[in-house]
């Protein structure tokens, strides 16, 4: 670990494309905290398994697909290390360790887990779905994470982690170290069709590799006041999705926009080629990183970097396996 400087440990299920929410949700702070943290970044290939075991045939794609969206977002290879973590059978090894004291009743009481089961109908959850939380507490102990910067509806995953690290620390011996959580301080971005959070599944998202008239396309569409039928109408900003997203990429316009939203002075039409324009202007560096990483260079990244989150890794787990007095050979 380099001198002075602590750790971070984040990352996603590679599922499909990341979009706006997950940028302003956790994305750009990642960007921000690469400088003065090492960085870990897991993509969690087997996790995305817990939900997606019978589409298996789209991880490759998924996996160098959010790797671009990693280095187009701004995560710098040389400052992040960006790693899979099927590649790191340690990981695994300390999963199953961490499973024989982590009762089944406290997975199934976990809300976050009671949440997902709901919305993917699972009525019998698997043993991978339900023991994922224990697989991402050994994702962020194996690294010695100090700092875990999550969503809110992840809380429960990392309270889980601490307390999973605290039991191993007081059964054996104090060698990982218990992690502080970091919840990004911007709200949750809803969905284009204001009924709920921005997600691929629903339709209803703007993709970071988006185009720009994409962009256009979707804001056009995007809802806003339903009350409102003319250009001269009052508007009621409070009740408008477009306005929800004037107010994080448009801060600057954002207060005009709403006075003139609510005397009428600016149409619905007007109001969105605001807001495509300055979503378009925060993508436009993004396009351009993305075209910088082809597919060889971004399976060199993701070579360096699983080797380098394995030497780590395995320098972790020779502790561990010391403190359990399961080193028996050496």
């Amino acid at each position: 670990m380099p001198e002075g400087k602590k750790r971070i440990l984040t990352g996603d299920r590679p599922t499909g494309s990341l979009h706006l929410g997950h940028y302003v949700g956790s994305l750009a702070n990642r960007v921000k905290l690469q400088k003065e943290y090492e960085s870990y970044i897991i993509i969690a290939d087997v996790q995305a398994l817990t939900t997606h075991w019978e589409k298996d045939e789209n991880l490759k794609r998924d996996v160098f697909q959010i790797t671009s969206d990693y280095l187009a977002a701004g995560l710098d290879p040389e400052l992040s290390t960006i790693f899979i973590q099927s590649m790191i059978p340690e990981i695994h090894e300390l999963t199953m360790y961490y499973s024989m004291f982590t009762s089944v009743n406290v997975l199934r009481h976990n809300p976050t887990v009671k949440s997902e089961a709901a919305q993917h109908g699972f009525k019998d959850m698997t043993y991978g779905f339900l023991g994922y939380p224990v697989s991402q507490a050994a994702d962020i102990s194996i690294f010695k994470a100090h700092l875990v910067p999550v969503g809110e509806d992840q809380i429960p995953h990392i309270e889980l982690a601490r307390k999973i690290v605290r039991r191993f620390n007081d059964l054996y011996k104090s060698v990982l170290i218990e992690p502080e959580v970091l919840v990004g301080d911007v709200p949750r971005l809803i969905g284009l069709d204001g009924k709920a959070k921005m997600s691929k599944s629903l339709n209803n998202a703007i993709f970071l590799a988006d185009t720009p008239e994409e962009v256009w396309q979707k804001i056009r569409n995007a809802v806003t006041d339903p009350a409102r039928i003319h250009k001269t109408d009052p508007g009621h900003p409070e009740v408008c999705t477009v306005y929800e997203y004037q107010r994080v990429f448009n801060p600057e316009e954002v207060q005009e926009i709403e006075n003139d939203c609510r005397q009428g002075h600016i149409g619905c039409v007007n109001c969105k080629k605001k807001l495509s324009e300055k979503i378009n202007q925060l993508l436009e560096p993004m396009r351009e990183r993305r075209e910088k990483y082809k597919n060889d260079s971004i399976r060199e990244i993701l070579m360096e970097g699983t080797k380098k989150a394995h030497r780590t890794a395995l320098d972790t787990m020779e502790e561990v396996r010391e403190a359990m007095g399961i080193n028996y050979l050496d």
